[in-house]
């Protein structure tokens, strides 16, 4: 997810060099960091750097705290998503299941890689050390995870839905080869969507720290007020407000089906169907809700603070723990899943001269081979 950092946005008025004075940020920045780090221009600054001392920043308890947090959340999300993406690359049989699973946990895999810039950044109490490029980069592959995560949901979500209602259709139309090119599809969008963030994500000098931020008005013609709020409405809409009555549909009409068959006594459908709302609105409404925060003026300070440290904590939920969850709710990815992590901690401890001779290996290998052929349950 982009923007873990607490961001700053800079608009027209307060990156043009020609006026005489540099004017503090507007009101609705106070909040995205510390006290005693609040960004305000000096006079005769340029839009591109400042000539100006950098002083150390205080790094609270609370900088550490969240950068401890997210440091460990890249311990585990990195270790679980690789093993559950190794499973179903390599252990399970190549089905539309699997492929929407795999891309899937890519997209969380991402995500997880870029955690460690973020944890020190927390460390360095928000300063940016990384530079431009970097600038620019993490917060294009974090949006390009955040978009591609959504957009898997929604398919997914909607192939579990036609698979209720129009199995016939399902089943002469479900192929492997159209669903690669619906998954390549999603990637190109999702590239796209996020390619913004390598022309408005810069490096700037704010009282003398440096700060990763977004210019909206890279032209003298543009307004960069009106920019950020286009640029907030679009991401909204189509990775939040859209995807989410798409799921919530197909989850509510799947939910009467089920009903109808009275398949939801027996619980375990229902709950999984709950849990996928469920966790959907839980990690990306406090992300829009602190993003939208940035264009209210008057939002006190703490309350920003407040949000943006439950944004990080859904985030790191949403990237690192919630593939997690699919170990407990699909019965038959946790079967395939402990057959090849237990074969491959054996092979780790036998000699090599006996593992061409061990049956039992073998027989492991050929248990892992039979539930290959199981499908990935829905999210």
């Amino acid at each position: 997810m982009p923007g873990l950092a607490p961001a700053i946005t800079l608009t027209h008025s307060h990156v043009t060099s020609s006026a005489s004075n540099w004017v503090f940020f507007p009101s609705f920045l106070q909040g995205l960091v510390h006290k005693g780090d609040m960004a305000v221009l000096p006079e005769n600054a340029s839009a591109t750097g400042m000539n100006v001392s950098h002083a150390p920043i205080a790094k609270s308890p609370s900088n550490l705290t969240v950068g401890f947090l997210i440091l460990m959340s890249f311990l585990v999300g990195a270790a679980t998503n690789g093993l559950f993406l190794w499973v179903l690359g390599l252990k399970m049989k190549r089905t539309v299941n699997t492929l929407w699973f795999s891309h899937l946990i890519l997209a969380y895999l991402i995500f997880c890689l870029l955690l460690p810039v973020f944890a020190v950044h927390s460390f360095q109490g928000f300063q940016w050390v990384f530079g431009t490029v970097m600038c620019k980069l993490i917060n294009t592959f974090g949006s390009l995870a955040m978009f591609t995560n959504v957009f898997l949901l929604t398919i997914i979500s909607l192939d579990r839905y036609l698979l209720t209602y129009h199995p016939v259709w399902s089943q002469y139309n479900r192929t492997i080869p159209r669903a690669q090119r619906l998954v390549l599809g999603v990637w190109l969008v999702s590239l796209i969507l996020s390619a913004p963030y390598l022309a408005f994500r810069e490096t700037q000098e704010v009282e003398g720290h440096i700060k990763c931020v977004n210019n909206y008005a890279l032209f003298s013609s543009w307004d960069g007020a009106k920019v950020h709020l286009a640029f907030f409405v679009v991401r909204f809409l189509l990775s939040f407000l859209i995807p989410c009555v798409m799921i919530t549909s197909c989850y509510y009409w799947m939910f009467k089906e089920m009903k109808k068959k009275n398949l939801v006594r027996t619980g375990k459908p229902f709950k999984v169907l709950v849990a996928a709302v469920a966790s959907f609105f839980l990690c990306y409404v406090p992300y829009h809700l602190y993003y939208a925060s940035l264009l209210i003026t008057g939002v006190p300070e703490m309350l920003k603070q407040v949000m943006w440290s439950v944004m990080a904590v859904a985030a790191c939920f949403n990237f690192c723990f919630t593939p997690i969850l699919y170990v407990f709710v699909g019965e038959k990815f946790q079967q395939v899943f402990k057959t090849s992590v237990v074969a491959l901690l054996k092979k780790g401890f036998v000699d090599a001269a006996n593992m061409s001779g061990d049956k039992t290996n073998t027989g492991e290998e050929d248990q892992i081979n039979h539930n290959s052929s199981l499908e990935m349950p829905p999210p």
